[in-house]
């Protein structure tokens, strides 16, 4: 895949490579037609798709610099054992695919890469919390002790009263409820095996 990369310089290089970020971050993407004498449609759809994955798994499997730097000063992608072990099937292989370029091109690469880093992860943090299209804004509580009702005279049972400012289509609802003891062991638990499918998402 480098190889096709190759038939443009460094420094277009570059500036391919921002323009593939700025799509991954919800901007415009690279335009087909200015690259329509370089590649095919073909291999123009596989160099998006190289380009995007290798941003979206480097910055998504938080893989350090020094990882992605091979020794010597060439940047050259050299998989230790720590990243092969905790990336995804094919994220290492994906990777990897730099150390069949240039030195100037892994080097634009690589330099798009670190220098948009933490905007790269913002956007992934953003599409992972966006899977839902309601979004928790802020919270309050108290907790209360219901002393009787009016079936039973004497109760003594405490319950958490529970608002939740929840913001979906831009609208903001607010959402109070009000749960005993059970309910509350019930919702800790469920929304903690949410937490575990939003880790593995990222």
């Amino acid at each position: 895949m480098m190889e096709i990369l190759s038939r443009i310089s460094a420094t277009d290089c570059v500036k391919l490579c921002h323009r593939v970020v700025d799509g991954l971050c919800g901007r415009e993407p690279p335009c087909r037609s200015d690259y329509s004498t370089t590649w095919s449609l073909e291999e123009w759809l596989q160099l998006l798709d190289f380009l995007t994955s290798l941003f979206r798994l480097a910055v998504g499997n938080d893989i350090p610099d020094e990882e992605v730097s091979g020794a010597g000063g060439a940047s050259v992608f050299c998989p230790s054992a720590q990243v092969v072990t905790s990336c995804p099937a094919g994220s290492v292989q994906v990777l990897a695919k730099l150390s069949d370029a240039d030195h100037s091109h892994a080097d634009a690469v690589l330099s798009v890469l670190r220098g948009r880093w933490e905007e790269i992860r913002r956007a992934l943090l953003d599409r992972t919390s966006s899977i839902s299209s309601a979004t928790l804004q802020d919270f309050d509580w108290q907790l209360k002790l219901a002393l009787s009702s009016d079936k039973i005279s004497s109760l003594n049972t405490p319950l958490l009263s529970l608002c939740l400012d929840v913001r979906e289509n831009g609208a903001l609802r607010p959402i109070t409820m009000e749960l005993n003891r059970e309910e509350v062991s019930t919702l800790i638990s469920s929304l903690e095996a949410a937490n575990k499918v939003v880790l593995q998402l990222k």
